[in-house]
């Protein structure tokens, strides 16, 4: 049997926002790896116009809102999808690295500059 799609019950918000930490998480100049198999967030991207790039991606600016609300990490946390400490620190725990948020081809666009 297919396991569960957002067996966490993330909504929309927070899987996208989920989906761009795990992006974050695999750049090195973003990320550092921490005890237990976290992975800190140690630089957010910047928007220039109506998108910004993580790795080989783009991003529309819209996507990434959850990254800079409380609410969101809030939520994150009581899911243990990440580690927060709201605005100073956010790391993704070996749930939130893993989780299948369905999400990263549909807002992490490859192939060119938008």
């Amino acid at each position: 049997m297919p396991s569960k799609a957002n067996p966490a019950k993330l909504n929309a918000l927070q899987l996208r926002t989920l989906t761009l930490l795990q992006a974050l998480a695999r750049i090195p100049q973003a990320s550092a790896q921490q005890p237990g198999g976290r992975v800190a967030i140690t630089q957010f991207p910047h928007a220039h116009g109506d998108h910004f790039h993580l790795g080989d991606a783009t991003v529309a600016t819209g996507d990434a809102t959850g990254l800079e609300n409380e609410s969101v990490w809030n939520a994150l946390v009581r899911k243990g999808m990440i580690e927060a400490e709201w605005p100073h620190r956010i790391s993704l725990t070996p749930q939130g690295l893993s989780y299948d948020t369905g999400l990263a081809d549909q807002i992490l666009q490859r192939g060119g500059h938008h």
